[in-house]
């Protein structure tokens, strides 16, 4: 038997390990009081979810994702055990559920808490070197635009002033390269960008401030937030009818953005009758102008500039545009003559009221997705809306092609069935494998009589919800693992199918073997990767390295078997046959339908 002092001793040593290190030296306040750390800690929880909340709502969701993270960690890598303070653990359950009832959310429409990428603004690199560096007044440069502007045609007043000469400097040198792939980019839409602002009745040299903005790039992001080719923020971008959504961000709309940006010029140019003052209200907000007018009495913005009563990154748009306008309209003065714009942005326009994954739409026009991407920025997903009308927009001369081969194709499925091309020495049963589809399926779908298969032949390949074809990302998976509690009934292969991974996958990252899960266990699954998205691939090594804190507690949606009922006659697909694209067989796909899982 134990002695009683060392009895006492083991469970000192014991206590000491129990109690919470980072918290053991607790400041006293001007009461005597202690404060409570377990509040502290709920309430910095409380407050980055909170944020998370609001990023999601506005649909930044990898800064979403961040802060949801960052709630998490906070909780779970604090020194006290969540299961031991019913404070603690209901801000723990309430961040788990409403954070993981988002990201199914998110799961179930599209690729979870993932969004398009973008490109840095051009408009915050050259702010940012003004800043650091004025550019010296070169009196060679403006003796030379002084020539210059008495012959330069522009139907925006080109007034040359020192801090304009400073950015002619600018864009000489240190920006001469951003001022190039401008112009570069500029062939692909100047052609609509005139077009609009002349129906909108506003100056066509505006179209320069597309080019200081974002280089004329429909990704463009600066780092207030301000999106696409016309730099718009997301509530002046609501205000002129700019859709943004889980599936949409029209900012990225060339022409929307565009003819959204020409009427708001018009609206500033009314307020303030200056077409100076009116692009400095487009960068600051007409609040800001204002408020600078009201207080030196001057409505005139170099008389503004010189009173330094507009913020920095204000004072300095005004001469940039300026400058890149001259530079534009002067090529050959500047060493820009070499210069070839890119070819105009052609395209097909179809009005679908259906969703559909773009590689299936790519697959019917025999193009590669990201041609459909860049035809089609405004769409944050690689599926297009749901319950909504949307312009997809096809390569020239595909209009009809895309019609007669989606018309093959049942509505309801447009997400999520295939088509494909037959390559020598493929079979029927490689097409199994690589799709995970039945070979009935397959054969059923396509009217075929048998399961033989020629080279070059076009099958309709029915998948079934939820399920992810072999190869399609290249077997990437994203670098951070969401967390999911089971529940009563869940097995290894239904969590898999749930989130669109193989069963091994997971069998893989979480250590175990067959099928069975028992209820209330915390599985990790890596997401799979849309097309675009390998820079985020989780390349091998322990899942334990990448896993984030995210705990799914809602059960993820089961992916439903899609019955249905009809009859096809067995039609045999030729070599070099279209008959998959036949719209007279849309009818007959639905009993296939039940057999693709």
């Amino acid at each position: 038997m134990i002695s009683s002092p060392l009895r006492w001793l083991s469970f000192c040593l014991l206590a000491a390990a129990l109690t919470p290190r980072a918290w053991t030296q607790l400041p006293v306040d001007a009461s005597g009081a202690r404060p409570d750390p377990i509040a502290a800690l709920i309430d910095q929880a409380e407050k980055e979810f909170q944020v998370g909340q609001a990023n999601y709502q506005t649909g930044h969701l990898v800064a979403a994702r961040l802060n949801f993270d960052n709630a998490f960690n906070l909780l779970l890598e604090s020194p006290y055990e969540i299961h031991a303070d019913e404070r603690l653990q209901r801000e723990f359950d309430r961040i788990v559920n409403g954070a993981s009832s988002l990201e199914l959310a998110a799961l179930e429409q599209g690729d979870g808490f993932t969004q398009q990428k973008s490109e840095p603004a051009p408009i915050d690199q050259a702010n940012d070197e003004a800043n650091e560096v004025t550019f010296p007044v070169d009196p060679n440069v403006k003796a030379q635009a002084e020539v210059e502007i008495r012959s330069t045609h522009s139907d925006l007043p080109l007034m040359l002033t020192d801090p304009v000469v400073s950015f002619l400097n600018y864009f000489s040198k240190n920006g001469k390269g951003v001022l190039e792939r401008g112009l570069i980019r500029s062939g692909r839409y100047e052609p609509m960008i005139r077009r609009v602002l002349k129906e909108e009745g506003v100056p066509q040299d505006l179209i320069y401030l597309a080019q200081a903005e974002s280089g004329f790039h429909e990704l463009a992001l600066s780092r207030a937030g301000a999106r696409g080719m016309w730099q718009f923020i997301s509530s002046r971008a609501t205000g002129y009818g700019l859709t943004r959504n889980w599936w949409l961000d029209e900012r990225l709309d060339p022409e929307k953005s565009t003819r959204a940006a020409a009427r708001h010029l018009h609206d500033l140019y009314n307020q303030f009758g200056d077409w100076y003052l009116a692009m400095a209200a487009y960068n600051s907000g007409p609040g800001n102008v204002q408020q600078a007018v009201r207080r030196t009495g001057y409505a005139d913005f170099w008389e503004l500039y010189n009173r330094n009563v507009l913020p920095r990154e204000t004072k300095n748009y005004v001469p940039i545009i300026v400058a890149v306008a001259i530079m534009a309209k002067n090529k050959a003065q500047y060493g820009l003559e070499g210069i070839v714009p890119d070819p105009p942005a052609l395209f097909d326009s179809v009005k679908i009221a259906y969703p559909v994954d773009l590689r299936l739409v790519a697959e019917c026009v025999d193009v590669p997705v990201a041609t459909l991407q860049d035809l089609n920025p405004s769409l944050l997903r690689t599926t297009t809306p749901k319950d909504t009308e949307f312009d997809l927009h096809l390569p020239v001369g595909s209009k009809e092609r895309y019609r007669t081969a989606i018309a093959a194709i049942p509505e309801d499925v447009r997400v999520w069935w295939r088509y494909h091309r037959v390559g020598a020495g493929e079979t029927m049963a490689s097409l199994s494998r690589t799709y995970r589809t039945p070979v009935a399926s397959i054969v059923e779908a396509n009217g075929l009589a048998s399961d033989e298969v020629e080279p070059d032949a076009k099958l309709i390949i029915p998948i079934a919800e939820g399920k992810v074809v072999a190869g399609e990302t290249g077997d990437l998976y994203s670098k951070h693992a969401v967390r999911y509690r089971t529940r009563r009934g869940d097995t290894v292969a239904s969590v898999a199918q749930n989130f669109g991974v193989l069963a091994d996958k997971v069998r893989y990252w979480n250590h175990l073997r067959g099928n069975t899960l028992h209820s209330g266990r915390t599985v990790r699954i890596y997401l799979p990767l849309v097309a675009g998205r390998e820079s985020e691939a989780w390349t091998g090594g322990s899942p334990s390295k990448h896993h984030r804190r995210h705990v799914l507690t809602a059960k993820a949606k089961t992916a439903k078997t899609k019955t249905a009922k009809a009859s096809t006659k067995n039609r045999p697909v030729a070599k070099g046959s279209r008959t998959a694209s036949d719209p007279s067989l849309a009818s007959k796909h639905n009993a296939s339908r039940s057999q693709a899982r």
